[in-house]
C-alpha cells in the first residue's frame, strides 16, 4: 500500500500472540487503577496521590535500574523520554485524580473508553504510524459502546470536570502513544523506569508540599489502595504494556483498553457488590468484538531503527 511504502514498512494482519498476552496483562494490570484511585483520594489529597504515586514508583525504578546496570540513555531520547513524562507521570495520573473527587463513577468509564481513540491519534501523529480505514472503524464501534454504556448508566450532563478528563485522555494517548514507540529502542521497563527517575526531582518538592499542607493520615484500605496505583498501575502494569506496543503496534495495542472499563466494572461488581447489569454485558460484547477487529485490521507502522 502507499502509505506503507511510504513510511517504511508494510503492515501485517495479525498481531504476534506474545503482543497480545503482554497487553492483556498490561489492561489487566490497569483495570484496577480508578477503583484504587477514587478509593485513595477518598482520604488522601487528590494532588498527593496523582504525583506521589510516580515518587513512589521511582524508587523502585532506581533498584531495578542500578540492579540490572542500564546505562543512561543517549541525548536523542531524552526529549522523547519528556513527552512521555508528561503524559503518564504528570497528565493522566494527576487529572484523572483530580476528576475523580468531582464526577461519579459513569465518568471514570469515559476517560479509559476515550484513551485508547487518543493513543491512535497519537500514534499517528508521533510515531508515524497509519491505521486503515477498517482500524479507524473498528475503533469507534468500540468507543461508541463505552460512551453509550457510559451515559446509559447516569453519566449524565456535562460538567466543569469533564475538562480535567479531557486533559487527562490527551495527555494518557500521548504518553501512551511516545512510550510505546520508544520501547522499540530502549525496551518497556527501561522506558519507563527513566521516565519515573528523570521525573523524581520535579515530583519530590511539590509531593513534599502537599504532605505537609494536607497531613498523611487515612485508613489501612487507602494506603493499600494507594501502594497499588504506585507500584502495579505506575511502574509494573507498564512492563507489559510498553512491551506489548513495542511488539504489535502502539494504535492497535492501545485499543485493547477498549475492554479496561468492562473489566473495572467486572471488579466493582465482585469486590464492591455492585450489580451487573444487562446494559453492561451487552457493552462488554461489543467492546470484545471492537477489539477483535482492531487486531485484524491493517496498520501500518515505521521500520524500527
Amino acid at each position: 500500500m502507499a502509505a506503507e511504502n511510504c513510511i517504511g514498512t508494510s503492515s501485517r494482519v495479525g498481531v504476534p500472540r506474545a503482543a497480545l498476552l503482554w497487553g492483556a496483562l498490561g489492561v489487566l494490570a490497569f483495570s484496577f487503577t480508578l477503583p484504587a484511585t477514587r478509593l485513595a483520594v477518598s482520604e488522601l489529597d487528590p494532588t498527593l496521590v496523582g504525583l506521589g504515586r510516580a515518587l513512589v514508583a521511582a524508587g523502585v525504578a532506581v533498584v531495578m535500574l542500578v540492579a540490572t546496570r542500564q546505562r543512561l540513555p543517549v541525548p536523542r531520547h531524552w526529549p522523547r523520554l519528556a513527552v512521555t513524562a508528561l503524559g503518564v507521570i504528570f497528565g493522566f495520573p494527576l487529572f484523572s485524580a483530580w476528576a475523580l473527587v468531582r464526577v461519579p463513577a459513569a465518568h471514570g468509564a469515559v476517560i479509559v473508553g476515550l484513551l485508547p481513540a487518543t493513543t491512535a491519534a497519537m500514534a499517528a501523529l508521533r510515531s508515524g504510524e497509519r491505521p486503515s480505514p477498517a482500524f479507524c472503524l473498528a475503533a469507534l464501534l468500540g468507543l461508541g459502546a463505552i460512551l453509550g454504556f457510559a451515559v446509559a448508566e447516569g453519566a449524565g450532563r456535562p460538567q466543569p470536570a469533564d475538562g480535567l478528563i479531557l486533559i487527562a485522555v490527551l495527555l494518557g494517548g500521548l504518553g501512551y502513544a511516545e512510550g510505546g514507540a520508544l520501547a522499540r529502542e530502549l525496551g518497556g521497563w527501561q522506558v519507563i523506569s527513566w521516565v519515573l527517575v528523570l521525573s523524581a526531582p520535579l515530583l519530590l518538592p511539590v509531593v513534599l508540599w502537599r504532605a505537609e499542607a494536607t497531613g498523611l493520615s487515612a485508613s489501612l484500605p487507602v494506603w493499600v489502595a494507594f501502594a497499588y496505583v504506585s507500584v502495579v498501575s505506575t511502574y509494573i502494569g507498564f512492563f507489559a504494556w510498553y512491551r506489548a506496543m513495542a511488539l504489535g503496534g502502539v494504535a492497535r495495542i492501545g485499543q485493547l483498553q477498549l475492554a479496561q472499563p468492562v473489566l473495572t466494572l467486572l471488579w466493582s461488581a465482585l469486590l464492591l457488590g455492585e450489580r451487573v447489569t444487562s446494559a453492561m454485558a451487552l457493552a462488554a460484547a461489543t467492546v470484545l468484538a471492537a477489539v477483535a477487529l482492531t487486531q485484524r485490521a491493517p496498520v501500518a507502522r515505521p521500520r524500527a531503527p
